[in-house]
């Protein structure tokens, strides 16, 4: 029941931000929905391996290396998903930044647990 509720929360997140972030446009509330999945599949089975890979990076960079790697998965949900556009990487940057606390703040409120 959880997954169900991060995911409606986060494609509902995803609705409100391309509504106010300019360089972000998504065609509506199911593919929204998809872009919710797409991105926490991304997020369980390609960020792992790319985190291995520039681990050194990321260390180096105090983890900071790490929202650089949520907004290439931001970019490339936007290759997979039709109707889901980010203009850049600076906009798809601040869009998973964004996304991030969003989701944060989100579950602190509904009481949603990893």
């Amino acid at each position: 029941m959880n997954l169900l509720i991060k995911i409606i929360v986060t494609a509902l997140l995803v609705l409100v931000l391309a509504h106010f972030m300019p360089g972000v446009r998504i065609a509506g509330f199911t593919t929204a929905l998809i872009v919710a999945v797409v991105l926490g599949l991304l997020n369980i089975f390609i960020k792992p391996i790319i985190v291995f890979f520039t681990l050194p990076v990321t260390v180096f960079t105090l983890g900071l290396f790490l929202l650089v790697i949520n907004a290439l998965m931001v970019l490339l949900c936007t290759k997979i998903v039709g109707g889901f556009e980010v203009d850049g990487f600076i906009t798809a940057f601040i869009f998973s930044v964004v996304l991030s606390v969003l989701q944060s703040v989100m579950n602190l409120i509904l009481g949603v647990k990893k």
